[in-house]
């Protein structure tokens, strides 16, 4: 389901996934007056704030077939101007694996892994065609660290990893000049709904794990998303970068 903004304007445009509250909701505000987005959500009710100038893309990501039907309108609508992707969209489950329900399952795989994947593939047949862009994929902590009671979670952030950096080595087929860059972000312990049900005292045991002392704010991952976009970044490709406060 799109809907389209009023506002014509000559800014890049970028897509975030997952933007309607947390990390996404935080990225949105920060790149809003240098970017064109293209906000996404699983419903148009689920943003309870507007972006001034955006564009609303809804599907629920957990769906094979509105996927597939979310990237189609993402290349008609967007295809020829687009130039950044934050694959920010993520669900967890915490609980021991031996009580994992599949239904579950099933969706970490398919948001958190499985739509980035496809997502990405739409977009590199663009960003070829187009000169370039810039691909960011939010990753955690987990995802190296690895974490009890977040086993599938954790396997599928490592896996962004993973295929971020293959990625990033796959787009210079398209020869010298392609300009793609692809890259993984890795959250540490963030103040958002994610963390928010954190028992206290597991809290605190983080806390003293981690040498700044603070769990993150949005705003520091999201200022990290908004120079990696820039030009100022124009050399860093291939790669993971934490936002962990020193944990590990």
């Amino acid at each position: 389901m799109l809907i389209n903004s009023t506002t014509t304007t000559l800014k890049k445009k970028v897509l975030i996934t997952g933007a309607s509250r947390g990390l996404g909701l935080a990225i949105s505000k920060i790149l809003a007056n240098d970017y064109h987005l293209i906000l996404h959500a699983t419903t148009p009710e689920s943003f309870t704030e507007t972006i001034p100038g955006s564009d609303i893309l809804c599907a629920d990501l957990s769906d094979a077939e509105q996927l597939t039907e979310f990237c189609k309108q993402l290349k008609k609508q967007h295809g020829s101007d687009l130039y950044g992707v934050i694959n920010n969209a993520g669900v967890t489950f915490d609980t021991s694996i031996i009580y994992q329900q599949e239904k579950n399952i099933d969706a970490m795989l398919n948001i958190n892994l499985r739509a980035p994947i496809m997502i990405c593939k739409t977009v590199m047949k663009l960003f070829s065609v187009n000169g370039g862009g810039v691909i960011i994929n939010m990753s955690s902590v987990v995802g190296e660290s690895g974490n009890a009671f977040q086993a599938v979670y954790a396997a599928t952030k490592a896996g962004l990893v993973a295929f971020s950096k293959s990625l990033a080595q796959e787009a210079a087929a398209f020869g010298e000049d392609h300009n793609i860059r692809v890259l993984c972000v890795s959250p540490g312990f963030i103040d958002t709904d994610m963390t928010a049900n954190i028992p206290a005292e597991m809290k605190e045991k983080y806390l003293n794990m981690i040498p700044a002392k603070r769990l993150g704010k949005p705003d520091d991952v999201a200022q990290t998303i908004c120079f990696l976009l820039s030009e100022k970044a124009s050399y860093i490709n291939g790669t993971n970068i934490h936002i962990n406060g020193g944990l590990f």
